[in-house]
């Protein structure tokens, strides 16, 4: 069933369906990755759905749908222009989850923020994408673009 709901999620991504993939999630869900960081179930769902509305030149696949229990995995790859830049992006993603009442109620999305920093940000991403300095940086925009989002789609 759980591995139903990993499929059902990235199916839905793939067609940036970002209503079916909230749909996925638990209440009080939380989601993680090293660009966003930790986001609370209200804005986890808005950066699906920003992400969802902003994509250009969206490709997603996904696989090695792996679950036990109340916890799975999963690993999938999305090519995309980078909106800020227009830079083309091809992220290798490895997920985790927990499911509580048959959802979504933690993810946690793990890549390389150095390597998708050179691809995104071009050469100041590679000189300078493994530093703090530069993954605060791109955390603080990212949540911002979040910010202006939800604001706008009041």
């Amino acid at each position: 069933m759980n591995s139903e709901l990993i499929i059902k999620f990235y199916s839905a991504f793939q067609k940036r369906d970002w209503q079916t993939m909230n749909s996925c999630y638990h209440s009080h869900a939380t989601f993680y990755d090293p660009a966003f960081r930790m986001l609370d179930s209200a804005d986890l769902k808005s950066m699906w759905h920003m992400l969802c509305l902003n994509a250009k030149d969206f490709e997603l696949t996904f696989s090695n749908v792996k679950t036990d229990g109340d916890s799975g995995s999963a690993e999938w790859q999305a090519s995309y222009s980078f909106s800020k830049t227009g830079r083309k992006v091809h992220n290798q993603i490895k997920a985790a989850f927990i499911f509580k009442d048959s959802l979504i109620f933690d993810h946690r999305d793990e890549f390389d923020l150095w390597k998708w920093s050179h691809m995104a940000l071009g050469l100041p991403g590679r000189l300078l994408g493994w530093s703090g300095f530069m993954q605060d940086k791109i955390n603080e925009n990212a949540l911002k673009s979040l910010g202006k989002f939800k604001i706008n789609i009041q």
